[in-house]
């Protein structure tokens, strides 16, 4: 392209002996962000807004670690909290004032969260939050979404955004083997931005649901006017806990998280990425009479929940969301990131218009995916039309042109700077004529 140098090369004899070593003692062998093993890569290191392959190559990057680099790469702030702490011990089980400080900053600033358990990763917080709601309400089913994910356990891996054949409403489908047949009887799908069903589907189960838990975003699609509101209208009514995965969401969309950015207040929330730094790292936050069953108050009832963890609120993880949430508090910050991040939405579809590719580019200023396909998608199931080959092509397109994106969302931080929107926009309008032929 004519104002961009960057030319990929080859991956080099090192990188292919990475690779291999990957492949061979790795179970889940290589990760990468193309499905032809041509484009394969190691990362070796990432500063602000690019990473660097084994082979030399740097990558202007939109994955970000699949989003908690919202800050980028090695922020300064994350690496001095880091330095400041490492050197006193990092690990004690017991509690620590780290994380008795950022537990009063989250409390502060997560409209839900008046008090907070820490965990060492999305997947374990939705678990965790999963677990309080049941406690709570003495009930052992969720009510979640199709098409929505939530982790990695077994209850979360139900009718999420891999269902390619889904099941009628309300049944679950498992998307792993190894998951107990028992547990899609214990997870009740609804159908995201179909309020009128999903209320029926609400009612009909209310006296087995757990808990209603929901991606704000789920996945890209954006939740229609008063459809959050309604969830937590019927929820609150019938008096089941509903919980926000903001593990994508929090601090991204706002300081606030979705909560914040569309103005509904659940009972729980589950948070990790933003403020991780890249390290281990997640959160419940909620009401204080659904938290305090983890504490003295559950042992007294006998409706104690167990949430502790060997590494939950260790010191290096605490010192480093406590950091970046200070960061995230400058004066401007979402307005300019959201501008940037909404600039590259609008150019990518713009450009697919102009080249006549059919597609729909939805989400929110800095979480946004191209769904190439020729009708509106608002949920998992109007969704699986798609062009596979379209979608996988505008990654190994991106490569060529140094940009790495990840087989779904673009994810924009802060330091992703104007000229670095520019370049992507130019990447990308050299692209069409090429995705246009597949």
């Amino acid at each position: 392209m004519s104002n961009n140098s960057f030319v990929r090369k080859e991956s080099s004899e090192h990188e292919r002996a990475l690779l291999a070593r990957s492949d061979r003692h790795l179970a889940c062998g290589i990760r990468s962000a193309s499905i032809n093993p041509a484009y394969s890569m190691v990362i070796t290191g990432g500063k602000g807004a690019r990473v660097t392959d084994a082979s030399g190559n740097e990558y202007l990057d939109y994955l970000l670690g699949s989003g908690p680099m919202f800050l980028g790469h090695a922020h300064p702030a994350m690496v001095a909290a880091v330095q400041q702490r490492v050197a006193e011990g990092n690990s004690f089980l017991l509690t620590n004032d780290a994380a008795i400080d950022l537990a009063e900053t989250l409390s502060e600033t997560v409209p839900c969260a008046e008090k907070i358990s820490f965990h060492n990763s999305g997947s374990e917080a939705t678990y965790f939050a999963l677990r309080l709601a049941r406690a709570y309400r003495k009930r052992d089913k969720m009510l979640k979404f199709e098409g929505a994910y939530h982790g990695m356990h077994d209850h979360a891996l139900m009718s999420a955004q891999w269902t390619m054949k889904p099941a009628d409403f309300p049944h679950a489908v498992p998307n792993s083997a190894g998951i107990p047949v028992q547990t899609r009887e214990d997870v009740v799908i609804a159908p995201f931005n179909d309020l009128e069903t999903t209320i029926e589907i609400i009612r009909t189960h209310a006296d087995e649901l757990g808990c209603v838990m929901v991606e704000p975003l789920c996945r890209t699609f954006v939740p229609r006017p008063g459809f959050l509101q309604g969830l937590r209208d019927v929820t609150r009514a019938l008096d089941i806990p509903l919980v926000f995965d903001e593990v994508v969401t929090g601090f991204r969309l706002a300081l606030g998280g979705a909560q914040e950015f569309y103005g509904v207040v659940p009972d729980l929330c589950a948070g990790a990425k933003a403020i991780s730094g890249g390290l281990p790292f997640g959160f419940v936050g909620g009401r204080a009479d659904i938290m305090d069953l983890a504490g003295r108050a559950g042992v007294e009832a006998g409706n104690h929940v167990r949430l502790t963890g060997t590494y939950s609120g260790n010191v290096l993880a605490a010192s480093v969301a406590s950091a970046l949430i200070q960061e995230l508090k400058a004066p401007g910050l979402y307005e300019q990131v959201n501008s940037r991040g909404q600039r590259l939405k609008n150019a990518l579809t713009d450009l697919l218009r102009s080249a006549d590719i059919p597609a729909q580019v939805i989400g929110e200023a800095t979480a946004f995916q191209p769904w190439f396909i020729d009708h509106e998608v608002y949920d998992h199931r109007s969704s699986l039309g798609l062009h596979w080959k379209r979608h996988f092509k505008l990654q190994d397109l991106l490569l060529d042109r140094g940009i790495l994106k990840g087989q779904e969302k673009f994810f924009v931080s802060t330091v992703h700077s104007d000229a670095d929107i520019d370049l992507t926009i130019a990447a990308l309008a050299d692209s069409m004529d090429e995705l246009k032929a597949v």
